[in-house]
């Protein structure tokens, strides 16, 4: 894989772990949001969405860069 490609796809990886935590976010957020018959949590946007975006784009390139690894090494020559 050239470094071209791979740095693509390491940007398409931070983009998409940063999609799934935002996904991930979303789901159930009108009942966090609005709490029974009190006013908006606004920790829901600047502590968890924060959190949660970058927590899946740190996943995803941990994920990226171990699979990086794994190609790498077998790639390599057994010694003689």
């Amino acid at each position: 894989m050239g470094q071209r490609t791979q740095a693509a796809a390491g940007c398409l990886t931070a983009a998409a772990g940063a999609g799934a935590g935002l996904a991930v976010w979303s789901f159930g957020l009108r009942g966090r949001l609005w709490r029974f018959e009190q006013g908006p949590d606004w920790s829901v946007l600047y502590a968890e969405l924060p959190l949660l975006v970058l927590g899946g784009t740190a996943a995803a390139l941990g994920l990226w860069a171990a699979v990086v690894r794994l190609r790498a090494r077998r790639r390599v020559p057994p010694a003689p």
